[in-house]
């Protein structure tokens, strides 16, 4: 009861606002010319794109750093050091463009990204690329986070949608293309231009963001809960450290966190989280105001976003070890067979973004793209219990999942940011991203776990006669009950996407219109 008055307090002091406030809800707040506009989004684009490009050229790039460092023992912190700190920064990013506006966070999450990169590029042994990758990863966060919030910055309510969509669409180009422009920089250059490639991106957005960004120069100046955004970033910290493996072979590495030191840091993480809870409770100005948790409508997406988190990871980590270890094919073979999943990806977040602008329909499109992942999942599982070497199956069964996970991205966004006052909008948007992220290291780390049991047996009962190689056979044989549990996650994501609101309401003129439609859509 006292979150709900707290919201609904929220809520009357959105209605009291004053015409800055309803118009920096509504509509652009800063005069921008229309090319200022395109030249703003542009950037936002290319930062998102460097951003997730980051994590799929490096896999491909992976195997010659370890050749070159002797690091196979560290590969594991290359990723995990990035992980690790583009999740927790997350929030904070989200809480400070709140206090101080977009702008001075963007150009700050930029100019990490890019010393980050540089360091990763000069680096000269495996402890120098970690240390440059917690760098790198602390502009990462910042870069998922504050190119969506921007686009708040730059369109009226009606048009976001279409534009996270196409921020989305960036998002599945990167995934499509990452692995084959990673093999051809090793192949032709080295590993080292797998972060270089960045730098002269970075610094063209870094000086048209500088010119032609005009955002509000601040929004509601407060004091930041420092405590709290220790304690999370402590719970964060904990749960991502549990999920680790070594080895560098990811749900599937030889020996990983041992089973007492990941039940160590799951019980640090369930303190420190209420920890975290209490002084939420009791800060005046709180990182993540719980009382948004109160509202159906953010709930629901928080909740979808943690299902498509865990969905995406499950399509794209485990197959790729499967073609290559399994099938023999080459890292390029491999992605280009993949690939299906990435056009999915692209193609539903431009529809799924244009659908919310045109017809404002949400419930409706988030319960059949889950549907649809879910079918997608089943029809991959049975792929492997009867021609697990038919990779055609897989790739046209790739293409719906890839669909289904597409048309979440823009929905989630918008949904999330229509839900909350315009003086959380920054932590409503940073929250389902925080919590997709950590559901998907969470979800990837039980299903790989599922997965080595499944290999396990299959190897105990004794491998039959088989046209593909041993491995194969038994990768096949444990994937099955994984993609059983991902389809299983899509249906408790259809049942979320229940209390979205049937659609987003149209905007009048105030925040008070625009507050009552999101009361409307299932407030507390």
């Amino acid at each position: 009861m006292k979150l709900s008055i707290e919201y609904i307090a929220l809520y009357k002091h959105v209605a009291a606002a004053d015409t800055a406030s309803s118009r920096h809800f509504l509509v652009p707040p800063s005069p921008m010319t229309p090319r200022q506009t395109s030249f703003t989004f542009a950037a936002f684009a290319a930062m998102l794109i460097l951003a997730a490009l980051d994590q799929t050229i490096l896999a491909t790039a992976l195997p010659a750093i370890i050749q070159e460092f002797d690091g196979a023992s560290q590969v594991s912190w290359v990723f995990s050091a990035y992980l690790i700190a583009s999740t927790i920064v997350v929030p904070l990013y989200g809480k400070l463009a709140d206090v101080h506006g977009s702008k001075p966070l963007l150009l700050w999450a930029v100019g990490l990204f890019l010393i980050g990169s540089l360091s990763c590029g000069f680096s000269s042994s495996m402890t120098e690329l970690v240390i440059a990758r917690v760098v790198q990863g602390a502009g990462g966060g910042g870069l998922l986070t504050l190119t969506m919030l921007g686009v708040v910055d730059l369109f009226p309510l009606e048009q976001r949608g279409r534009y996270q969509g196409l921020l989305g669409a960036a998002y599945g180009i990167s995934t499509m293309f990452g692995p084959l422009a990673g093999g051809y920089l090793v192949e032709h250059l080295s590993w080292h231009w797998a972060f270089f490639i960045n730098v002269p991106v970075a610094m063209v957005a870094l000086a048209v963001l500088a010119a032609s960004f005009r955002p509000p120069e601040s929004r509601h100046p407060h004091p930041v809960d420092w405590l709290g955004a220790a304690l999370l970033s402590a719970t964060l910290v904990c749960l991502l450290l549990a999920t680790r493996r070594e080895g560098g072979e990811g749900a599937l590495g030889g020996g990983g966190v041992a089973l007492g030191e990941m039940l160590g840091l799951l019980a640090a993480a369930s303190v420190l989280g209420v920890a975290f809870v209490i002084v939420e409770r009791r800060a005046a100005h709180p990182l993540l105001p719980l009382a948004m948790f109160t509202q159906r409508a953010f709930m629901a997406a928080t909740l979808v976003s943690a299902a498509s988190g865990i969905v995406l990871f499950a399509a794209v980590v485990f197959l790729p070890m499967y073609l290559q270890n399994g099938l023999g094919y080459s890292p390029t073979g491999s992605s280009w067979r993949l690939m299906p999943v990435s056009v999915g990806i692209t193609v539903a977040a431009i529809l799924s973004g244009r659908m919310l602008r045109t017809r404002g329909r949400v419930r409706a499109v988030a319960i059949g793209a889950c549907l649809l992942s879910a079918a997608s999942f089943a029809a991959l599982a049975l792929v492997f219990h009867l021609a697990p070497d038919q990779v055609g199956w897989m790739s046209l069964f790739l293409f719906p999942l890839g669909l289904g996970i597409g048309a979440l991205f823009p929905l989630v966004t918008v949904v999330s940011q229509f839900s909350v006052p315009p003086h959380m909008i920054g932590v409503g948007t940073s929250t389902p991203i925080m919590v997709r992220t950590l559901g998907g290291a969470l979800g990837i780390a039980a299903m790989g776990s599922l997965l080595a049991h499944g290999i396990q047996e299959f190897a105990m009962r004794g491998a039959p006669e088989s046209l593909i190689s041993p491995f194969a056979a038994a990768f096949a044989a444990g994937i099955q009950p994984v993609y059983e549990v991902a389809a299983l996650v899509c249906l408790l994501g259809a049942a979320a996407a229940l209390f979205l609101p049937e659609r987003l309401a149209k905007t009048g003129s105030g925040t008070a219109s625009a507050a009552q439609g999101v009361q409307g859509a299932g407030a507390s």
